[in-house]
């Protein structure tokens, strides 16, 4: 590990393990079955086909998305650097031949190259310290034409509609009081971590695309994300429907080349921010 990075990454490890407990409890990172469940399947689906694959999920926390590859008859390898967070997934999906849970760095995995036929996370990108080596990574574990599918964000700062929300939800919780298990991007503990970040300034489709591009990856896409927060919206009270206009959400899908054929991304129009498109 890169000692320059070992407290910060010590700091996210601590983060998430102290959450681990409730996160299920906090709107967004639950996939609950119904529409939501669906919704996740079907972008799955639509980034790395129906058949069922051999897949690395990253920062694999309680188990959520592990549940969606499951779902769809993927054999899953998940890994997530915080004991915590698997021990909850561990216990979710205990008995599940198709998973196999490991302790390890998202950053630096230490698979075998060119095993996997995708390589799956969500919001994990914006946590990295070394993403270039990341990239690096993923890339290197993938088998030739094997897909990669991120889940993310812009979580800095709340989009034009995302700010008229924000101001929405304050006044609903005069009523209603604070959600416990919401755990904002303003949350001191939270903003810390994300100032010592290589995507402080905010993690965007226009940033994210050179990066992964530069790592070997081609057809570089970016698919809708109004499906999943359409489907968020569905059974959510209010508070909660207006929380999914909070952020500029995206979803990159891309593809290690074949052998012999040429890297080189595809681009294509950039997502519009959620607020406004969804």
């Amino acid at each position: 590990m890169d000692m320059r990075n070992y407290d910060l990454k010590e700091d996210i490890r601590e983060y998430w393990s102290r959450r681990s407990a409730t996160f299920d409890l906090a709107f967004g990172h639950r996939i609950p079955p119904g529409p939501e469940l669906d919704a996740w399947a079907a972008a799955v689906r639509e980034a790395i086909g129906p058949a069922p694959q051999k897949v690395l999920e990253l920062a694999c926390g309680t188990g959520e998305v592990t549940n969606v590859l499951l779902s769809l008859g993927h054999e899953v390898t998940a890994l997530d650097f915080s004991e915590a967070m698997l021990g909850v997934a561990r216990a979710k999906h205990d008995g599940n031949t198709r998973a196999r849970f490991i302790l390890a760095d998202a950053e630096r995995t230490m698979e075998p190259d060119q095993t996997y036929d995708a390589v799956i996370c969500r919001h994990l990108v914006w946590t990295l310290t070394e993403p270039e080596q990341a990239f690096a990574d993923w890339f290197r574990v993938l088998k030739p034409g094997g897909k990669l599918l991120v889940f993310d964000g812009d979580w800095t700062k709340p989009t034009p509609i995302g700010r008229i929300a924000s101001l929405a939800v304050r006044v609903i919780e005069r009523f209603i009081g604070h959600d416990p298990y919401y755990d904002g991007a303003m949350s001191e503990r939270h903003a810390n971590i994300m100032t010592r970040l290589p995507f402080s300034g905010g993690l965007t489709p226009e940033g994210l695309k050179p990066l992964v591009a530069a790592a070997g990856f081609a057809e570089v896409r970016f698919p809708s994300h109004r499906p999943i927060a359409v489907a968020q919206r569905r059974n959510a009270d209010l508070r909660n429907r207006l929380r999914t206009r909070f952020y500029r959400r995206f979803v990159l899908t891309a593809s290690r080349p074949e052998d012999g054929a040429t890297a080189g991304p595809h681009l294509n129009t950039l997502p519009q921010p959620e607020g406004i498109s969804s």
